[in-house]
Order: C-alpha cells, then structure tokens, then sequence
C-alpha cells in the first residue's frame, strides 16, 4: 500500500530543509563533495522507504546525518583499502578534539566558500553550490542561469571532476580568502532566495525554507564580515524583500507589488532593512567605496516600502537608484526594470519604447512588462499575445494564474 500524499509532502520538506545542513556536515567530516552527496542521496532513498511504514524520527536531520555517515564509511572501506582512506574512516569515531574552524564556523557557510575557490568559473561556483547547499534540481539551477538542463548538468558535472582533480580541500578560507571570494558568495545566497521568494518550479508558489535559509546564510554573512557595504545590502534587499511575502500571494494567485495588502507586510523586517540601507549610506558618505549593487537593489527596494501606498511611490528616485545601479551593473534585466520605472514616471509609450530595445525575448518577465504596457495603452490583442508568452515561459503555479486572469479580463472587455 503505498503511503498517504500528505507523509511524502512531510518527506518532501523535511529534505528541502535539511538536504544542504547534511551535505555541508558529511563533506567537512570527509573532505570530499561526491562522498557526501552520495552518502546524502542514498540516505534519502531509505528515508522515502522507511519513514512511512516507521514513522518520522525524532530529529530527521540526525536521522539522516547519522545513515549517511554510515553509507559514507561504508563506501570508503569497500571502494580502497589504502592507508588514508582507512584513516578517515577511523577519524568519524576519534574523541581527539578537533582542529579550530577558522573564521567561518557555519559548516554550510564554509561549504559555499569551498565550492566559491578561484580555480572554478564563477558559473561553476554559483551552481556547484546551489546544487549541494540548496538542494536544488539541475533544472532549477538552469533556469537561474537561462541555459539549457544539459549545459548546466554538463557544468555541475565539470566543476566537481575538476575539485577533485585539482585536489582542491575542502577546508576553512583563511581571512585573506574571504574578500576575493565574497562576490560569488553573495550571488550564491540571492540566487537561493530568488528561487525560494518564487519559485521556478513545482506546486508551491513560495519555497520558504529557501529564502528562510538564505536569509539565515545573509545574517551569518554579516556577523562574519560587518564591514563589507554589500553584505550588508545583499542582507537588507533579502529583508526588505520578504517583508511582502504573506502579502505576495492571495487565493493561489501571484499579487503585484503595485495591488498588495501593504498592512500585511512585515514591519519589523522593513524597519531592520532600512536601517541597514541607511548604514550603507553613512559608509558611503563618510568616505567609504561607492556602492555596490545589491545596496544599490537594497535601496531601491527602501523606497518602495517606505510608501504608504503604491500611489505615493517616488518613482523619480527608483529612476535614479536604477541609473546608478546601470553604472554598477549593466545587464539587460537591470534595464528593464529601468524601463518599468520610467514607464511610471513617463507613461506606458515612453517605458514600451526602452522595453522594445532589449534583447530578452524568451524571457518570462520581458513578456510581463510588455504585456502591462501594451494593456495600459489599449492595445489588447497584442496584450493578449504577450500574456501567452509570459505564461509559457514561466511555471510558478501563481504567476501563471496572475497572468492569466490580466489576460482573460482584456479578452472579455
């Protein structure tokens, strides 16, 4: 007989949750990626067999930190019989105290750090870290990336034979390592809360646990450097952002920002990401670099939530944070989002105008911003064309539902 949907759902989040705390602890005991996600992988196989006929143990994460422990040792006895494996295995029980940690404590932390090393691609980084830490499908990472899953299976698959090759340990970065590391860190956790914030695939609109641990990752982030302006905007946009998630979707549907509750938002989270966006301006001002592109996201973000009403948006300052964020990153989707900005500022002709020029066709969000200017200026059948690419390119089950209602309410104007 098999088990009730509703125990395969608790299986489903309880590895989403722990999936990159497991992987994180096994690879700091045995110093090698493929060994711990292996080991991981096998010890969920026997969770899915055994949890519903056993029931759920008490702490699931040692549940499955202890069985893939053991399927680790067992694979290191049964694949080599040289000295050092041997040595390994024998380390898991030692009651020697361990060696200092170094400045980063937080073993999923030093993880992304160990797969952020200089020898991989920044591509490479981000994804090899994605995989193990957030437990994300190779799909997911894909379309994070908009490359097809082969490319990016073909680049997980690269990164990890070449951490291997280049024996490449897994072990605490020295203070001199953080800073030229830290870009490809921050990206990490963004990319992580992204796809927590909406989720790119699945029946869940929302995956918490992803943006929780993200954000979770951020705060250590800023414990470990509280110095560095972007750590601390990458922490501030993270809040300022999740502050609308009970207000983000109603009834299964996706709700703009221009259309939500703003009573429901979180305000203390507002209130802790303002002051954050608010220090990196003093930093900034009392002589520090300038700044960076997530306090540059961070701030921008500030100004929509210091509005009481959507109405009461400074859009002329949203333009202006997007002009400098220009500056600081030039990318299509940070043009965009410009174009968007300017559309509210100027009106729908002068935003479809900057739209049109971009090179994003094919994606889901270009389709959107089209598809609402195009509505805005009435031009409905040509609306209705670009809501049917929007919804084909996206799969969160509440963006596609948003999009088709603003769809079908053109068609039956």
């Amino acid at each position: 007989m098999s088990a009730p949907a509703d125990v395969h759902a608790e299986i489903s989040r309880i590895v989403r949750e722990e999936h990159g705390i497991v992987v994180a602890s096994l690879a700091r005991r045995f110093g090698d990626l493929d060994i711990a996600e292996d080991a991981v992988a096998e010890a969920l196989l026997i969770a899915v067999e055994r949890w519903p006929v056993d029931g759920f143990p008490p702490n699931p994460a040692a549940w499955l930190t202890t069985t893939a422990g053991n399927k680790a040792i067992d694979r290191i006895r049964r694949e080599s019989k040289r000295d050092e494996k041997h040595q390994a295995a024998l380390m898991i029980t030692d009651d020697t105290p361990p060696e200092p940690t170094g400045p980063v404590e937080d073993d999923r932390l030093r993880l992304v750090f160990t797969c952020c090393h200089p020898a991989l691609s920044p591509e490479a980084r981000v994804a090899l870290t994605l995989r193990l830490l957030g437990g994300l499908t190779v799909a997911e990472i894909a379309r994070a990336f908009f490359v097809p899953e082969t490319t990016m299976a073909q680049r997980i698959t690269r990164a990890k034979a070449k951490i291997k090759a280049a024996k490449i340990p897994y072990r605490v970065p020295d203070t001199s390592d953080l800073a030229g590391r830290l870009g490809a860190v921050l990206a990490v956790v963004y990319l992580v809360f992204n796809e927590g914030y909406l989720a790119g695939s699945g029946d869940e609109a929302l995956r918490v646990d992803l943006s929780d641990e993200a954000i979770r990752l951020g705060r250590v982030l800023r414990q470990l450097l509280p110095d560095e302006g972007e750590v601390a905007g990458l922490l501030a946009l993270m809040l300022l952002t999740d502050a609308r998630r009970e207000a983000r979707v109603a009834g299964g549907e996706l709700v703009t920002l221009d259309e939500q509750d703003r009573g429901s938002w979180d305000r203390a989270l507002i209130a802790e990401g303002h002051t954050l966006v608010r220090e990196c301006l003093e930093r900034v001002a009392s002589g520090g670099t300038g700044p960076g592109q997530y306090q540059l996201m961070a701030a921008i973000n500030a100004v929509h939530t210091d509005a009481p009403d959507a109405r009461d948006t400074d859009w002329s300052q949203v333009v202006a944070l997007y002009d400098q964020l220009m500056a600081v990153a030039p990318t299509p989707v940070v043009e965009l989002n410009r174009a968007i900005a300017m559309a509210e500022l100027d009106g729908p002709d002068v935003g479809l105008a900057l739209v049109d020029r971009l090179d994003l066709d094919g994606y889901h969000a270009w389709h959107v911003a089209r598809a609402d200017l195009l509505r805005r200026l009435g031009r409905g059948s040509e609306a209705r064309a670009e809501y049917d690419a929007a919804i084909a390119a996206t799969e969160n089950p509440a963006e596609r539902a948003h999009l088709t209602r603003r769809r079908d309410q053109i068609s039956n104007a």
